[in-house]
């Protein structure tokens, strides 16, 4: 697998630190036109509609049908029906994939990284990689409190103890807050992942958060996944090629023997396979 970034065609010809000089400049002046636009968020029955619509356009005749959009042309439907604005992709940094995938329609995107302080220091060196190397924004979403505070509040080591609690605090309740202030969020969500995962549509209108979701990868295999990578020079995270299929916190996600469910490193131990943020 390669680890290599990806570089769009700006900065072309230019040395690294030139490309990274002209990315960051467009980085701001998106910033700046996006400020003056000051895009205020439709209501709820706009985006409820503008979901139904979505999945009466890309969906096909169904869930897995040979007639569903692709991906670039799920991310391009939304780049025209919403523009960038107001739009987020989450990612957990396990790859670049969908970041790049959207990118190529909605250049400098907020790319949401849920920042829980458990991270493997490997996917922190992917974030960092992605913020200076790709056409995104990186945005890091915070808990309330650091790992040192809950420590004090709940006791060391809550996700030995409660995962569940553990995640909500941390990622599912930090996530909710912020998407509260978009119209729509782009997930690397997989059919074949797990079985809770089968009936992902490409588009939908998610209710928990009060916004659209996009699932432009839903159909994709593993395989469609790393070869898109290996095309595109997207950056993956090294612990990929290091036995974790499934990447999340560092003292929940333990290495995967060959022809284990790639999930199976996620919570071993628990009856735990979601950290909530698609239930």
């Amino acid at each position: 697998m390669s680890s290599q970034s990806t570089l769009s065609p700006l900065g072309e010809g230019l040395s690294p630190r030139e490309r990274f000089l002209a990315r960051q400049a467009a980085r701001e002046a998106h910033a700046d036109a996006r400020a003056e636009r000051g895009r205020v968020k439709r209501s709820e029955s706009e985006l409820r509609e503008i979901a139904a619509r979505g999945a009466r356009e890309l969906g096909g005749s169904g869930i897995g049908a040979d007639d569903e959009a692709t991906a670039d042309e799920v991310v391009a439907w939304v780049a025209r029906e919403l523009g960038v604005d107001l739009a987020a992709v989450a990612c957990s940094m396990a790859d670049a994939v969908l970041p790049h995938v959207v990118a190529r329609s909605l250049p400098f995107v907020d790319v949401l990284f849920l920042d829980t302080g458990y991270h493997f220091p490997e996917t922190v060196g992917t974030r960092d990689a992605v913020a200076t190397t790709m056409d995104v924004t990186v945005v890091d979403v915070l808990p309330e409190l650091t790992v040192a505070q809950q420590d004090e509040k709940h006791g060391k080591d809550l996700w030995a103890r409660d995962p569940g609690a553990c995640c909500a605090m941390r990622k599912v309740t930090p996530l909710h807050q912020t998407l509260a202030g978009y119209e729509v969020w782009f997930t690397g969500v997989r059919r074949e992942e797990a079985p809770t995962r089968t009936s992902t549509p490409l588009i939908d209108f998610d209710e928990k958060n009060g916004l659209i979701k996009v699932n432009p990868l839903a159909a994709w295999t593993y395989d469609d996944l790393f070869g898109y990578a290996a095309r595109h020079g997207v950056l993956l995270n090294p612990l990929l090629d290091d036995g974790y299929p499934s990447i999340g916190c560092a003292p929940c996600t333990r290495r995967v023997a060959p022809g284990e469910d790639p999930r199976s490193g996620r919570w071993a131990g628990f009856d735990k396979t979601e950290c909530g943020l698609h239930a």
